[in-house]
């Protein structure tokens, strides 16, 4: 099949003209100095659902630096009882917004998925709004220069209309 001439040039500019526009729109990497501070292993424990969790977590940039993806896994060395969950999370930001983005897929399927995390920072804090299905969840990534950990805070509102933790988690560097 012969494609015109016309239609093939004007198929070449249009690939130009929209490459440059995705690269205006997207510059060579994102940086962001509290987000970086997350990069490296970390070891996360704390109370989930009335439960402890032991997770190993490990967070690197990618994607041309324009998302932090942060793997986080049940430990080895959880204890057998634990319920086993696996997650990546891609951490970005949306400049022409102003906004922090989290996309989180986990072992509980594309339902929850689909929604995205929206967040704005507070100091050293990131605090991400989820509206789920079944009603809204925070996720609040507080970072300790002090003591060189997160702390990862998420809420959820209840069927009766009040926030209730749903998990209180540490991370702090994991030994290598």
């Amino acid at each position: 099949m012969k494609v015109p001439f016309r239609l093939l040039i004007a198929a070449i500019l249009f690939a130009g003209i929209f490459s440059a526009t995705m690269r205006a729109q997207s510059p060579e990497g994102w940086h962001d100095e509290l987000v970086d501070h997350m990069a490296g292993k970390w070891t996360m424990t704390g109370p989930v659902m009335g439960g402890i969790a032991h997770h190993d977590v490990d967070a690197e940039w990618v994607l041309d630096h324009q998302f932090l993806r942060v793997t986080e896994k049940t430990a080895a060395s959880a204890p057998a009882g634990e319920r086993r969950y696996e997650a990546i999370w891609f951490l970005g930001y949306d400049a022409t917004s102003e906004r922090y983005v989290l996309h989180l897929v986990d072992v509980y399927g594309g339902r929850f998925s689909e929604t995205l995390g929206y967040g704005v920072r507070d100091g050293n804090a990131i605090r991400f709004v989820f509206e789920y299905p079944d009603g809204p969840f925070h996720t609040t990534f507080q970072w300790s220069p002090e003591n060189n950990s997160w702390q990862w805070l998420m809420t959820q509102k209840d069927k009766a209309g009040k926030w209730a933790t749903f998990a209180d988690l540490k991370l702090t560097r994991a030994a290598l």
